[in-house]
């Protein structure tokens, strides 16, 4: 009987060398997921409440000065938001392109026994179609879930912005 380890290695080697690569991206994806978690989680309520009692203690708040500054200390929390954001895109954008390369690469040793062989022995094939196939799938599940992870990321961060100008007011 297989043990789970066992299968992730057999499934690993059936995808080719192109799913190590592939493994390598969607790992990086979700390190950068989840640092987005534990930023929002652990870092941002903090740095809100410095930048809002900053704002918060100013006595003048009308002035084109002190606009300024509130776009400053506003701008410094949005960026901190929006910190790694389009490297989870680019990631996102590459598990297909992964996979596709997978395609690409299992296509070719397929035809490489074809042309081999001189027919189209199933039995022979099997293992460039497996390499065909296998990185394809585990590049769109890659891709779906890191979109989905990225759009709850992104609702998130729009929400954020917009609390963050509607709590620093202009009155005084």
């Amino acid at each position: 009987m297989f043990t789970a380890i066992d299968q992730v290695y057999l499934f690993m080697e059936r995808g080719g060398d192109v799913l190590y690569a592939l493994l390598f991206v969607i790992f990086l994806l979700w390190l950068f997921i989840l640092e987005r978690i534990v930023f929002f989680s652990f870092i941002y309520r903090p740095q809100l409440a410095q930048v809002v009692g900053e704002w918060e203690e100013r006595k003048e708040r009308t002035s084109w000065h002190a606009h300024q500054i509130r776009e400053d200390l506003t701008s410094q929390v949005k960026m901190a938001l929006e910190n790694n954001m389009t490297t989870i895109k680019m990631l996102v954008g590459l598990c297909p392109l992964f996979g596709l390369l997978g395609t690409v690469t299992g296509m070719i040793e397929v035809f490489d026994v074809m042309a081999f062989l001189g027919n189209g022995s199933p039995k022979a094939m099997a293992s460039g179609i497996s390499k065909a196939t296998i990185p394809t799938m585990a590049g769109m599940v890659g891709a779906i879930t890191g979109v989905f992870a990225l759009s709850f990321l992104q609702r998130f961060i729009q929400r954020q912005k917009v609390r963050l100008d509607n709590t620093m007011t202009f009155d005084h």
